[in-house]
């Protein structure tokens, strides 16, 4: 896996020094992301270099760095880590809080009046709280990323992440809850419990086949939007992208035979998406009887790796297995999407070098570009329930908005997220 790193390098201030330390680094076989001049002195500079590399790469630099005669480290940070020291989030006040008159209105007494309003009148929770703004995003921790069942608790950081996505992108103040219960009817009760606190409910890192269940129970009980970001946030994504990736090599995407590797809750949700746009032949593998029975009954046939080697133009790999496609199973023309995170099936450079048309992988098909948008286009329209009709509108949009030669926008774009939420508010009023 790559690591992101800082390091810190004093070198003496001498035409070439700095470009021979970078050598070295490139040598190691190390990624250069960010450099910056920390400070200068009459004959040294200090320098902050942003490197990624792995265990193995990295104990090399470290010892090459040791032996320079023109320089030396002075430190390293993981630049993950200080980005997450004392957590991500935080919640704020939307009002002033600056007397006792403010106080009053805002609390007690005033707030009683508020209080009876709604009694009286339940939709004016919506004018008059922060309901419709709030999702709950709830996990229990069994199928975290690339990382498996490693427990709500160590899941936090993602959940983090998706909230400070959810304000910065669209305003939506996420609230993370962790639950410690795998049995999916717990998780459904414990859900029932305390979704009376948000507009809408976000399921994540729930695995597969349980993540079913509880979605579609949840989905029927409650009359507010419900989704599994890991099935539909991620199909979203992968939609437009494919609509993009086939538009700028002219082929159509309806009539092209697509396989699916894995058949967990990312590749079940692809592949119902793409069945729901009109796509004919969807071709899955995967090693557990259950999900192939599952995809059956969507409308996909079953095949095995190498007949979906064979046989697919489009190739979408959602397995979380590292090299599970081998350079040699790649036939010219392919379009190649190896989605696991964070290691992908095949690296696209290699996908492309034996033939493929196209190639890319999950760090470009971030789903990001879409569980933003579809919960505020959801939430701004008071949905009931999200439908196929929404998501492919916000994958249509998401493809529409891809710039020249990039195969989705750019996810820190705010407009393209106001654009998709609003073509996912749009439909979603014409269905009520």
């Amino acid at each position: 896996m790559q690591v992101p790193e800082i390091l810190v390098i004093e070198s003496q201030h001498r035409p070439g020094n700095l470009g021979r330390i970078l050598t070295i680094i490139g040598e190691c076989g190390v990624m250069i992301d960010h450099i910056t001049l920390v400070r200068r002195t009459q004959d040294r500079s200090v320098w902050e270099i942003t490197v990624e590399m792995d265990e193995t790469a990295g104990k090399q630099l470290y010892e090459r760095l040791a032996q320079l005669p023109y320089g030396k480290l002075l430190g390293r940070s993981d630049r993950v880590f200080d980005r997450h020291r004392g957590g991500k989030i935080e919640t704020v006040s939307k009002v002033p809080l600056d007397s006792l008159q403010q106080l009053r209105d805002v609390y007690t007494p005033g707030v009683a009046r508020v209080c009876l309003a709604i009694r009286k009148e339940p939709d004016k929770v919506w004018e008059y709280t922060n309901l419709g703004n709030t999702v709950g995003i709830i996990t229990n921790g069994t199928a975290v990323l690339g990382l498996g069942h490693i427990g709500a608790i160590p899941g936090l950081p993602v959940m983090e992440g998706k909230a400070m996505i959810y304000s910065k992108f669209v305003g939506i103040s996420g609230v993370p809850i962790l639950l410690n219960e795998t049995d999916p009817k717990k998780v459904i009760d414990a859900v029932l419990a305390i979704e009376s606190s948000f507009g809408a409910i976000h399921l994540e890192d729930i695995a597969a086949p349980g993540c079913f269940e509880i979605e579609a129970t949840l989905a029927k009980a409650l009359g507010k939007p419900v989704m599994q970001d890991d099935q539909h946030g991620t199909a979203v994504v992968t939609l437009a992208a494919l609509l993009t990736a086939s538009r700028r090599v002219q082929r159509d995407l309806q009539s092209s035979v697509i396989g699916q590797i894995g058949l967990g809750a990312a590749g079940i949700g692809i592949a119902s998406l793409l069945l729901r746009y009109g796509v004919q032949q969807v071709l899955g593998t995967d090693l557990r009887a259950e999900a192939l029975v599952r995809f059956e009954r969507m409308g996909g046939r079953r095949a095995t790796l190498a007949e979906i080697m064979r046989q697919a133009d489009i190739i979408i790999a959602t397995t979380g297995v590292k090299g599970l496609i081998r350079p040699e199973m790649v036939h010219k023309g392919q379009l190649v999407f190896a989605l696991s995170n964070p290691e992908a099936e095949i690296e696209p450079r290699i996908a492309l070098e034996h033939g493929a048309a196209f190639a890319t992988d999950g760090r470009s098909v971030n789903n990001a570009l879409g569980f933003p948008a579809l919960f505020r286009g959801a939430l701004d329209a008071r949905a009931k329930h999200f439908t196929d009709e929404m998501y492919l509108a916000a994958a249509g949009k998401l493809s529409q908005l891809a710039p020249p030669d990039e195969l989705l926008p750019h996810v820190l774009d705010k407009s393209v997220h106001a654009a998709v939420a609003e073509a996912v508010k749009e439909v979603a009023l014409k269905s009520q």
